[in-house]
């Protein structure tokens, strides 16, 4: 079997870890720990996995250009949504329909994009 999942580097894998459960019902598979200081995590999120790893420089000038973009594709992402910036996400852009999809884009605390949304029916 091949998969692809994202790995992101934040600054605080504990505050991430509380984060991505609250904003999007996120699960952790597997979780390392240094002295109580989550170091690693798998999270899945309906199914579908990604990792955050601790790292301390993640949010310095050298990592604040993210060229990665995450697609979080739900049945209800306009729930979804509201619940992330309501825990701490920013609105980049609003929940709209546009290229098929009803979508929007939000940034997490650690300065991740994630797109919210689901393909229209055409």
């Amino acid at each position: 079997m091949t998969g692809i999942a994202p790995w992101l580097s934040v600054p605080d894998a504990t505050a991430a870890l509380v984060f991505y459960r609250a904003a999007f019902g996120a699960v952790d598979v597997e979780r390392h720990e240094f002295d109580g200081v989550v170091q690693v995590a798998q999270l899945w999120i309906g199914g579908a996995d990604f990792w955050i790893q601790n790292d301390p420089d993640a949010m310095s000038a050298a990592g604040a250009d993210r060229p990665v973009r995450m697609i979080l594709a739900v049945d209800d992402p306009d729930a979804v949504f509201a619940r992330a910036v309501r825990v701490g996400a920013t609105e980049v852009h609003a929940m709209q329909d546009a290229h098929g999809w009803h979508i929007g884009r939000m940034a997490d605390p650690f300065g991740h994009h994630w797109e919210i949304g689901r393909r229209l029916d055409g």
